[in-house]
């Protein structure tokens, strides 16, 4: 009887242990900065995690324990910030910035493409050619179809 009670006891103290290291994994030491504190041995550190797992015992869920630490500590403690007015650039700015550079690419081919189009017109401008001869030329001096691309969904 003793035996399966002590068997119960280290199974719920290891589900704690486990709860509580997960929590820690995404909590920032204050001190330290750049390690969790699951991974610091600051003072801090060492308090915050027996805070968690107080709370655990006390029958608080993961997410009423990063709310009583962002509370008590600001924003900063946790790894991943909430989405919201304040952190709005911080989550969007790598779209906008790779959308910037794939709309500056994308334009920058369509330009050399047009460009070297337009300035085999504007040679013929200058060269003294029959209606037939210069539809010719034209036609030679069209740009080639886009090549059909192995990622295209088009048939």
């Amino acid at each position: 009887m003793a035996d399966a009670k002590e068997v119960e006891e280290r199974i719920k103290k290891a589900e704690i242990d486990a709860r509580a290291r997960n929590i820690s994994h995404n909590v920032r030491c204050t001190e330290c900065g750049s390690q969790s504190i699951e991974d610091s041995q600051a003072d801090i550190a060492i308090l915050l995690r027996k805070l968690i797992r107080d709370e655990i015992r006390a029958g608080k869920s993961d997410k009423e324990i990063f709310q009583k630490l962002e509370k008590d500590y600001g924003e900063t403690i946790l790894y991943a910030p909430r989405f919201d007015m304040q952190t709005a650039a911080l989550w969007l700015s790598p779209f906008v910035v790779g959308g910037s550079f794939a709309a500056l690419w994308a334009y920058r081919r369509h330009r050399q493409k047009t460009n070297l189009h337009m300035m085999a017109v504007r040679l013929l401008d200058n060269i003294p050619l029959t209606w037939k001869e210069r539809e010719a030329m034209l036609e030679l001096l069209q740009p080639p179809p886009p090549k059909k691309k192995w990622w295209s969904w088009s048939a």
